[in-house]
């Protein structure tokens, strides 16, 4: 009886200390459900964008061209060689073509025959004509001089004059293929078409070249370049080619010269998006006379991004990106709300976005998909 009394008072301690438990542990739950997890927070700020952002560039010659020649031909001298500075008009290249001066020599001999014909045909209509004029004098004595004589007489001066204009036209004809062929001869002689620097030269003595379509145009002789004037292309994204305009300075340096900053007007704008990059090709003008900057160097200009109205900016670190969607998370209510946003330019720290978002709105300062919206948050303002 003594045991069974034991028994029995054991099990109502047991079910009296398991009562406890699920009240204390019913008392947990309940005391973290009423919790808010603590979060570093930044306030929505409104401003005007005014920066830099630094762009990839390549600064080109004004001018560049491969010189091809006009005619075809044997190069016979090269005057210069890679590196030679040249000004426009110097020659550069003779080319030697023997059938040119057949040509020129036959052209020669056509026009001294067209004048020789000339100056018989001159001489024929002189004194047709000079015997019509004497027939018709002599006409005017009725019974002096047949009528049909007078008419045969006038005919053959008209038909002398013809003959005339013919052998006139033909001159001029003959003249203009002497001129024709004298100026391809001139073609032999290649000169500078701007003042510049040799960069390449690919042929030498004694190779055929020609035209860049003909026979022997398979490669230019030499290529020429502007240095003393420069171009810096910029290929400016979409997003930051609003307000661009011609004449603005643009800093900008170059890996041969660190720590140096040089600086060139905006001089040409495409007003056009390549629609493969996205990007909006312009063009600063450098004037570069020590020819101290090389053409082709790449370079990183300071591009200047403005905007006329103001736009709103949060932390870098309160934008967060999924494979979904690129978001902030606002804390409205004590509870974090995801808000889609689109990016743009950052300044100091800060990014620019694009959403329903106000100035003044209180969003998570370092955001990550862990808080999940409707999470009760308490922010702690920076």
């Amino acid at each position: 009886m003594k045991s069974l009394f034991l028994a029995f008072a054991f099990s109502l301690t047991l079910i009296g200390c398991g009562s406890s438990a699920v009240e204390q542990s019913q008392t947990n739950v309940a005391a973290g459900a009423g919790s808010a997890q603590q979060v570093a927070a930044a306030s929505v700020e409104s401003q005007k964008l005014d920066t830099t952002l630094s762009l990839p560039a390549q600064i080109t010659p004004y001018e560049a061209v491969d010189v091809f020649p006009k005619v075809t031909g044997f190069i016979d001298t090269i005057l210069v060689d890679r590196g030679s500075h040249v000004k426009a008009g110097e020659v550069i290249v003779r080319l030697s073509a023997p059938e040119l001066v057949a040509q020129r020599t036959q052209a020669e001999a056509g026009v001294h025959s067209a004048e020789a014909q000339l100056a018989a045909a001159q001489a024929k209509f002189a004194s047709d004509h000079g015997t019509y004029l004497h027939l018709a004098a002599a006409a005017k004595t009725p019974g002096v001089v047949a009528g049909n004589d007078l008419q045969v007489a006038e005919q053959t001066a008209a038909a002398d004059n013809a003959q005339l204009e013919a052998a006139s036209n033909n001159v001029q004809a003959a003249q203009e293929i002497l001129r024709s062929v004298t100026q391809l001869e001139s073609y032999l002689e290649i000169r500078a078409p701007f003042d510049g620097v040799v960069t390449q030269r690919n042929l030498h003595p004694g190779a055929l070249v020609g035209p860049a379509s003909g026979q022997g145009g398979a490669q230019p002789i030499v290529q020429i370049a502007s240095v003393g004037r420069l171009r810096v292309v910029v290929p400016v994204p979409e997003a930051y080619v609003a307000g661009v305009q011609e004449g603005q300075q643009v800093a900008f340096s170059v890996p041969a010269y660190p720590g140096r900053t040089y600086r060139a007007p905006i001089a040409r704008i495409s007003h056009d998006i390549n629609q493969n990059t996205r990007t909006m090709q312009v063009e600063l003008d450098l004037h570069n006379a020590d020819a101290q900057i090389t053409p082709g160097t790449f370079t990183s200009v300071e591009w200047p991004i403005h905007r006329s109205y103001a736009t709103l900016f949060v932390p870098s670190s309160a934008v967060a990106t999924d494979l979904q969607r690129t978001f902030v998370i606002r804390v409205r209510q004590g509870k974090a709300e995801w808000v889609d946003v689109k990016t743009g330019a950052s300044v100091n720290g800060k990014i620019e976005v694009f959403g329903d978002l106000q100035s003044g709105d209180v969003v998570v300062a370092n955001a990550t998909d862990s808080i999940r919206s409707g999470t009760a948050v308490s922010p702690q303002l920076k």
